[in-house]
């Protein structure tokens, strides 16, 4: 399916810092409650993410993700998610998440 550059346009995908990480045992599958830090614009915003396959709570802080911001939040049991954060599956299906090879500032838009 081809969409236009205008519908790509709209889709707000930002790059934020990882500033908490929190179990999330209530979570169906296995999953990761994070607090990310999108700069002054977007501010911080919070994101349920099953990656615990390849990482642990400890090596999340400080970590940057790419993540679609201008979603509605969606409410994920006892938590809401008022951001997509994205990965890609490994060979198994387990979340690889997306960061920029250099630091970049947080808020920056993917363009």
């Amino acid at each position: 399916m081809t969409i236009a550059f205008a519908d790509f346009e709209q889709v707000d995908i930002r790059v934020g810092t990882i500033i908490k990480v929190e179990a999330f045992p209530e979570a169906r599958k296995p999953a990761y409650k994070l607090t990310i830090d999108f700069g002054v614009e977007i501010g911080t915003k919070r994101s349920s993410a099953q990656i615990t396959k390849h990482y642990t709570l400890e090596e999340l802080p400080g970590r940057q993700v790419a993540a679609v911001v201008n979603f509605p939040p969606r409410q994920i049991g006892p938590f809401m998610s008022e951001v997509l954060t994205l990965g890609f599956p490994d060979a198994e299906g387990g979340v690889v998440l997306i960061q920029p090879s250099k630091t970049v500032p947080n808020g920056g838009k993917l363009f």
